[in-house]
């Protein structure tokens, strides 16, 4: 890698400026790739996570990490168009953008929000670095779709906090360093007056990490059991007993995030072949059917709901910045995203029939295998149901569904115990 000193980024620099500086370094340091067929990776595998942190580094010795992070935690302080430029430029060459969700978007975002000082200093700027990998560790056995029913307790005992409980559908834990971890410290008040946050190390003595393995094979995924875990106030992520403010402002950033809406982001792009945008012409022309005007007209529709999608993104960031939309307004990115995730892959199957699905020696049975986790996107971030609430209660002010636990304690409300 080419030793390119950088003269630190400030507003002074115009953004055409910024993007031409980053354009130079890119193409010293980086290395080229095809946006089209970038290389492939597994997620669940460990080389990938190894790969993104050296690329990262690369970015932090350059001067080119953390973009719309604040300086005093080791980023640029620059506005989103900063970092919307250097994405431009930057969509040829390798980026570490597996680090993306949940690291930058989601785990560093919160604690930016909600930490403390030191929080903020150590591990937004080791995150930055490439020295740290971030994830959540939010969903249990037992919990569903009721973030704030969760059941692992935090005890305390002396000056320690003792955990035990279980977590499940971990995205990537096995290779991160630290987990953002919800969990009941008081059973005497309603579910959401007792929770708090925890920033847990992950090879903490008391903590059993095993992967699940889903029906595409893939092992990214991972459930943890907690022991008789043991963790000091220093674990604590804003208040105790306050953590629901704190997974209140995570989830704002993970819906974000799943719809492409967050300035946190390490770059753009996609993580691998099967994460490329499906190109239909060349869809259409494979499979023998240019000419085909039902599927001419299926990909034509697809195709506007994507564009679409991008500038609804930009319209809900700017509204939240600029207060003429709630915060609870990322919820439309992350619906529209999951709607159009799937039209696009209920497309391309269509497109493809039958050889999405036995196409073995061939290249048309991705399409099939990415259908496989098409109901993810519905998922990720809480539910598109609970986003449909979350819109209908807090952007269109719709009264609150009823709830039977609303202000009971926590610990007379029935719940499932299995």
């Amino acid at each position: 890698m080419t030793d390119t000193t950088s003269a630190p980024a400030t507003t002074q620099e115009s953004v055409e400026e910024f993007a031409a500086r980053a354009e130079r370094w890119l193409a010293e340091n980086m290395p080229p790739i095809d946006p089209n067929d970038p290389p492939e990776h597994d997620r669940g595998e460990e080389e990938p996570w190894q790969r993104a942190r050296e690329l990262q580094k690369r970015l932090w010795d350059g001067g080119f990490a953390g973009i719309c992070f604040p300086k005093e935690y080791g980023g640029l302080g620059l506005p989103i168009a900063y970092q919307k430029a250097f994405d431009n430029v930057s969509r040829c060459y390798e980026l570490p953008v597996i680090l993306n969700t949940p690291t930058f978007t989601i785990c560093a975002a919160t604690i930016l929000d909600t930490g403390s000082e030191e929080q903020k200093r150590r591990h937004i700027s080791a995150a930055l670095r490439g020295e740290e990998v971030l994830v959540q560790l939010l969903s249990e056995p037992s919990g569903g779709s009721d973030l704030a029913g969760v059941i692992t307790r935090a005890d305390r005992k002396g000056d320690k906090w003792v955990i035990n409980g279980a977590k499940t559908w971990s995205t990537s834990a096995f290779a991160a360093d630290y987990g953002l971890m919800l969990a009941r410290t008081n059973w005497d008040v309603p579910k959401h007056e007792g929770l708090t946050m925890f920033l847990v190390p992950i090879n903490s003595p008391g903590i059993t990490l095993r992967r699940i393995k889903q029906v595409n094979g893939s092992v990214e995924f991972c459930e943890e059991f907690f022991d008789n875990l043991e963790l000091g106030d220093d674990a604590v992520v804003g208040e105790v007993d306050e953590g629901w403010h704190v997974a209140s402002r995570q989830l704002y950033h993970e819906r974000r995030a799943v719809g492409g809406g967050s300035e946190f982001a390490s770059g753009v792009g996609a993580e691998g072949k099967s994460d490329v945008p499906i190109d239909y012409v060349a869809l259409l022309e494979k499979t023998g059917q240019p000419d085909n005007e039902r599927l001419r007209e299926m990909a034509g529709r697809a195709l506007v709901h994507r564009a679409v999608r991008e500038q609804l993104i930009d319209h809900v960031y700017h509204g939240v910045l600029d207060g003429s939309l709630p915060p609870a307004a990322g919820s439309i990115i992350r619906i529209a995203h999951a709607d159009i995730h799937h039209l696009e892959f209920d497309t391309a199957l269509a497109i493809t029939g039958s050889a999405g699905v036995v196409d073995v020696d061939g290249d048309l049975i991705r399409y099939g295998e990415r259908y496989l986790s098409r109901q993810a996107a519905a998922l990720g971030g809480g539910t598109t149901e609970i986003a449909r609430n979350i819109i209908g209660e807090r952007v269109l002010g719709f009264p609150r569904e009823p709830a039977a636990d609303r202000g009971v304690p926590f610990k007379e409300v029935r719940r499932n115990r299995g």
